[in-house]
């Protein structure tokens, strides 16, 4: 599980078929080991071999190639990393599970004051789950959802997430990674059952 606070940018060194490998600050490293899982854009990877001095490399299976934007990364793109939460860490920002559930395409970016406005466009079967201040991960970020419709939702980054981030190097038409939040999937699945549970009661009564 992760927070969505993400602790380092990395940078794509070499890609080769479905192995990504990425450089990052050695202070990455310190707690990653062959078989460690890290969260790139989001995506819950998994380490496939004893990480060198300063990167690491990752398969990428084609299911995650499908779900998405690892299959638009070339050379030299820099991607959001963070490790696993801790079970004695501070729980700051949501639970991510590193599951993304699709792919949004940025529409706008407007500065605003001290801070950037995206505006990110989704599909139908995401922005269901997606509700005005409710939680979001985008490329593995946790933000607020300051506007939700049906076709796209707005974000506000603030400074320091603007500049620790790749969000800085983000361009109109860029693919990132959506992860919904977990809670409104799981109330969204019961409220369904409930209601189709008591349509059902109702035609058996009739």
């Amino acid at each position: 599980m992760f927070t969505g606070i993400i602790t380092h940018v990395g940078k794509v060194e070499s890609i080769t078929q479905s192995r990504y490998t990425i450089s990052s600050d050695m202070s990455f490293f310190q707690k990653l080991g062959q078989g460690s899982s890290a969260a790139v854009n989001g995506i819950c990877l998994t380490v496939n071999a004893t990480p060198r001095t300063r990167s690491f490399s990752i398969e990428v299976m084609p299911e995650t190639h499908k779900k998405t934007m690892v299959g638009t990364l070339k050379v030299g793109d820099y991607v959001n990393l963070e490790l696993p939460m801790s079970a004695n860490a501070l729980f700051e920002g949501h639970i991510v599970q590193g599951h993304v559930d699709g792919t949004g395409m940025i529409k706008k970016i407007q500065p605003e004051g001290n801070s950037h406005i995206l505006t990110i466009k989704v599909r139908s079967e995401a922005s269901r789950y997606l509700i005005d201040k409710g939680s979001i991960a985008v490329n593995g970020i946790s933000l607020t959802i300051i506007e939700a419709k049906q076709s796209f939702f707005t974000v506000g980054i603030i400074p320091y997430t603007w500049k620790h981030t790749m969000l800085q190097y983000a361009k109109i038409d860029d693919s990132l990674n959506i992860e919904v939040d977990i809670l409104a999937k799981y109330f969204l699945k019961f409220f369904r059952n409930t209601f189709n549970k008591k349509i059902n009661l109702w035609k058996l009564k009739k």
